[in-house]
């Protein structure tokens, strides 16, 4: 059974009313297509799906940072500091490289566009709140172990390999780079950092001292709240050529042009 609270709406205004203006205010969102997945990394469901024993996984993702930043120079006109490994994550995360993080956003609206857009079956849109995580002195966590997450911000030299890629801790971090691109810039992005890689966000944080005030799960019925959801973001210039400026998002804006705007006008006779 889950320890963290789960908000099933029933219509696209039962989710507006539930952002705004409430305790939500200041977490952080993601929208996943399909309710039933778990908040697993990439780098995560690359080990399950290639079953790489466990043994190895700490030793693969410092492997793959080094390779990135040994060979990404080539690339870069201004790369992150040699000990900025959390910049380097992100971008490695912007560029589709398999990373612990996981994509949030402070904005609920974009959250809801990502978990909608292409939804086939009911969609989440999960909620973590930094002041339950992040901004506490001190924690106790799952196994009785005591952290400061003050004094673990990755974004310290030497925090990510300390407290991250040299530890199995199963804490949460949340929170983004001093150096932002320009996606997570227009998305209002974030991210969630496990401490751990073996577990799903949502298990690790159900083992905090309040995890009902920690993590929220809205469930999505697509049946129930895609069309309008998708079509009132759509009015509010919440599409993939907004959240992703570059030609790649605009070319994934034109399926929801083809949705809203070309059939409607073919439907007229005017196309």
């Amino acid at each position: 059974m889950e320890n963290y609270s789960i908000e099933r709406v029933d219509s696209w205004e039962e989710y507006l009313r539930l952002i705004t203006d409430t305790p939500y205010a200041n977490w952080a969102f993601r929208g996943q297509a399909d309710a039933r997945w778990p908040l697993l990394s990439a780098l995560s469901r690359q080990f399950l799906n290639f079953q790489i024993s466990p043994a190895e996984w700490l030793d693969q993702e410092e492997r793959i940072l080094r390779i990135f930043k040994r060979k990404a120079h080539h690339f870069l006109d201004h790369p992150p500091a040699e000990g900025a490994e959390f910049e380097w994550l992100a971008m490695m995360q912007h560029h589709g490289a398999p990373t612990r993080l996981l994509d949030f956003t402070w904005s609920p609206y974009v959250a809801a566009f990502f978990a909608l857009e292409r939804a086939t079956v009911d969609a989440a849109v999960w909620a973590v709140n930094p002041a339950e995580i992040r901004y506490v002195e001190k924690q106790t966590i799952p196994g009785g172990n005591v952290i400061h997450p003050l004094e673990m911000d990755p974004r310290r030299e030497g925090n990510y390999r300390k407290h991250f890629i040299q530890a199995k801790t199963p804490f949460v971090w949340v929170g983004e780079p001093e150096a932002m691109n320009r996606r997570l810039i227009a998305q209002s992005g974030t991210f969630v950092v496990p401490g751990t890689v073996d577990r799903p966000v949502e298990d690790i944080l159900s083992g905090y001292p309040n995890p009902k005030q920690a993590l929220v799960k809205f469930v999505l019925p697509r049946a129930a709240v895609r069309d309008k959801g998708v079509r009132e973001l759509y009015r509010m210039n919440v599409t993939y050529a907004t959240l992703f400026p570059d030609l790649d998002g605009l070319g994934r804006s034109l399926a929801l042009e083809l949705e809203f705007n070309w059939a409607r006008m073919w439907n007229r006779g005017q196309a």
